[in-house]
């Protein structure tokens, strides 16, 4: 590990402002959010930015509130802990605090930000298959004005996104659930808690009559060149009524859409063995879920 090298640092007080610095100072400039990954990576000299643009005092972008409209809206600054201790979110969303409990330690999780997990387009996010599960879409803002992504098309690759330069994330929305929906994310790791994923799958599951499932998201991490929604096994849950055989079916078809690496932590035959134990683990916790919430 090296030692950081000096850079500039400024702190904007509004969104306007922020942008304006990302503009003017160009490719040697890198927002901060939580710096849990950010810092790292710069003590190891994969990036080297000479100013960062501290975020932290720009105003609201920290929240959790519910819309009127209804949803609830994240600000992209909320601490990972902030999103595991949040009883709204817990009520109607508890797969992201099943997600936000298993990243990293309790220490990382009062730096980490949501937006921040969510930016750095890592392969192995946690809390991005939960959000793609939920349908999130994010919102950002830059020198073109507002704009509104779908979780699932935010990422073109490890470490990057559609975001333009200077474009900054404002808010995660998630809609409300559907009646009679379970959720649930499972993530394999070598060691409980401070592990990044060696696989995670989160499953999200919606029922009508007959125990038919009227809506379906699964998405797995560490599987692919980022998130990875498996549509395939969606469309197997789609197909009839749901029983173990279903399940069964559905898990396979997700570990047969994953595309994971062989590195130092875990060979890719392991981690596509893994993706279809923990889908229908997540499957079958999800649908259980779903029919005690009828």
């Amino acid at each position: 590990m090296k030692r950081l090298k000096p850079f500039e640092y400024r702190e904007p007080n509004t969104l306007g402002e922020a942008i304006e610095i990302l503009i003017g100072e160009g490719p040697r400039a890198l927002p901060l959010a939580g710096g849990t990954d950010l810092l790292v990576r710069m003590k190891q000299g994969v990036v080297a930015p000479s100013l960062l643009v501290n975020l932290k005092r720009i105003a609201g972008l920290d929240r959790i509130e519910r819309s009127a409209a209804g949803g609830m809206t994240i600000g992209p600054l909320t601490p990972i802990a902030a999103v595991e201790r949040s009883e709204s979110l817990r009520q109607s969303y508890p797969v992201l605090i099943q997600a936000a409990g298993l990243l990293g330690s309790p220490s990382i999780r009062r730096l980490a930000t949501l937006g921040g997990n969510v930016g750095r387009a890592s392969p192995a996010a946690d809390m991005v298959p939960a959000l793609i599960a939920l349908k999130a879409r994010i919102f950002a803002e830059g020198p073109a004005g507002e704009n509104e992504i779908p979780i699932d098309a935010f990422f073109k690759g490890p470490g990057s996104t559609v975001l333009a330069p200077a474009e900054i994330i404002t808010a995660i929305f998630l809609p409300d659930p559907a009646p009679a929906a379970g959720a649930a994310y499972l993530k394999l790791g070598r060691r409980e808690g401070m592990d990044c994923a060696l696989v995670g799958v989160a499953a999200a599951l919606s029922l009508g009559r007959g125990d038919r499932v009227v809506e379906a998201r699964l998405a797995i991490a560490s599987c692919g060149p980022v998130p990875l929604r498996t549509e395939s096994a969606e469309a197997v849950l789609l197909a009839g009524p749901l029983d173990e055989d279903r399940l069964r079916e559905a898990a396979r078809a997700t570990a047969g859409n994953s595309c994971p690496i062989t590195d130092m932590r875990a060979c890719s035959d392991y981690r596509k063995e893994m993706v279809e134990v923990l889908a229908y683990r997540a499957l079958r916790a999800a649908w259980q879920t779903a029919r005690r919430s009828r």
